[in-house]
């Protein structure tokens, strides 16, 4: 499966300080880096969960992005890894497979983004018909 730059909406999987993971239910190799999160945002260490501080006239609010709840947001970029073994000639001639660190490569993950207006939690935002 290969996602076009688009809009899509899904459920937020986990949360980490590297941002947030979507999931597709069938693929979870989805990233929204803290840095392309509404801004300002922060990590809430304590819930392990981000929020957006979003600023009325007079106060700051925390708007949390909890484990579950519906996301939307474009895809900024696609990355493709080989994971491929590696063969290499060992000492009696013959061809071998290696393992490295690439067995801990992910061979496909979609980068995405949610600082744009109308991005983020579909909550936060009215539906237009």
């Amino acid at each position: 499966m290969i996602f076009r730059l688009g809009r899509f909406s899904r459920k937020i999987r986990s949360s980490s300080k590297d941002g947030i993971t979507v999931t597709l239910d069938f693929f979870d190799d989805i990233l929204i880096p803290s840095t392309k999160l509404q801004h300002p945002s922060r990590f809430i260490e304590a819930e392990q969960t981000w929020a957006w501080q979003y600023e009325t006239d007079d106060e700051t609010h925390d708007l949390v992005m909890d484990i579950g709840e519906e996301i939307r947001f474009r895809v900024v970029q696609e990355i493709f890894e080989d994971t491929a073994p590696k063969e290499m000639p060992n000492n009696n001639g013959s061809i071998t497979q290696t393992t490295n660190d690439d067995d801990k490569k992910v061979p496909y993950t979609i980068i995405g983004s949610i600082s744009e207006p109308g991005l983020g939690l579909k909550s936060w935002w009215i539906e237009t018909s």
